[in-house]
């Protein structure tokens, strides 16, 4: 078996594809995979999931552990989306979210207003300041991006309460580490459940500058590896005659899946729709991504335009039925019928 193969037989095993993590395992892969985001389309509230890779409900049981703060809320990477990670590593994402800059009179207005009036919805912030909501929330997120305010999702409600963030995490500080030092310290993990990185890849994830990102990985202890870096230990042990190559299959990934945001830098270019058809879902075929459900979501079932994949003509005429059958578990075809394979209408 060739190195690729066995970084890849590794990278599913790591990432429980090819039997699904129960809730121990799930724990240890949702801490190496935080900040986890909700689905790519789903309903505001929404917990975050990784749900290829569970063996059980794992929407219900984050909705649990996100009622209990196990999980929190924030905007920890570069370019500031939601993401949920663990509460024993909040102190790790606050470094890395943390910077220094002047806050906006707006900004520093709410800030004010929580320290005076104490933890509030936004439709409380309007009535005590006179502002639009539209104002508010940006200034909102600005301020929870830079970790000094903590946004309490609890439910699936829109009615959320706004909190000072020190007053809520007094244990946690955000200057323990620089955000280099905290990248340095969130690489092995990184490298761990992809078994072999680059710097496009962890700026494709974290949204960091390669310039921190080179900085970081000096520190990191990873070892370069043909063109990439892994652990130490990753070396020996893909030498192994214990790994074996993955049994052929098809899988779909969510947009906002780990493997899928690792890999937005070259993923985007090669399966990019022209509107208004867009991704639904990404194909990881044979453990890799080869391939992309195309169409458009909406409010009731998505709209299936095509399927593509960027496997050879013959093999991809020779399997499209078992990707079709793996695209129907997630779109059913009365519901969302596909109208082109490879973009030749289907019949």
């Amino acid at each position: 078996m060739e190195r690729s193969e066995r970084i890849r037989a590794l990278r599913m095993e790591r990432q429980y594809l090819i039997k699904g993590a129960d809730e121990a395992e799930y724990d240890a892969l949702f801490r190496d995979c935080a900040p986890v985001p909700p689905e790519g389309w789903c309903e505001p509230g929404s917990p975050p999931t990784l749900t290829v890779h569970a063996a059980f409900d794992d929407h219900a049981c984050n909705f649990r552990r996100r009622q209990a703060r196990e999980i929190l809320k924030g905007r920890f990477t570069g370019d500031k989306r939601i993401g949920y990670v663990p509460r024993e590593d909040l102190e790790l994402f606050a470094c890395l979210a943390r910077r220094d800059r002047r806050l906006s009179p707006l900004e520093e207005r709410l800030l004010e207003l929580l320290r005076q009036e104490g933890p509030m919805n936004i439709a409380l912030m309007k009535e005590f300041t006179g502002l639009l909501v539209k104002e508010i929330t940006p200034a909102l997120h600005k301020l929870q991006a830079d970790c000094l305010i903590f946004e309490d999702q609890t439910d699936g409600e829109g009615d959320r309460g706004w909190f000072l963030f020190q007053a809520e995490f007094p244990d946690v500080n955000p200057r323990r580490w620089s955000r280099m030092e905290a990248l340095a310290r969130l690489l092995p993990r990184f490298a761990y459940r992809n078994v072999r990185v680059s710097p496009d890849m962890i700026r494709s994830f974290y949204q960091l500058p390669l310039k921190e990102i080179r900085a970081a990985l000096e520190i990191s202890g990873l070892e370069p590896e043909d063109g990439g870096f892994l652990l130490p230990e990753d070396r020996a042990l893909l030498s192994s005659a214990a790994l074996s190559a993955p049994e052929p299959g098809v899988l779909l990934l969510q947009r906002n899946d780990f493997l899928a945001k690792s890999n937005a830098h070259w993923l985007g270019e090669r399966f990019s729709p022209a509107p208004p058809w867009e991704v639904l879902q990404y194909l990881l075929i044979d453990g890799e991504l080869r391939g992309a459900v195309i169409g458009r979501f909406k409010f009731g079932p998505p709209v299936v335009e095509d399927i593509v994949t960027d496997l050879p003509g013959e093999e991809q005429l020779r399997r499209r039925d078992e990707i079709l059958a793996a695209v129907s578990r997630q779109f059913p075809p009365e519901e969302s019928p596909p109208r082109l394979f490879g973009g030749h209408p289907l019949g």
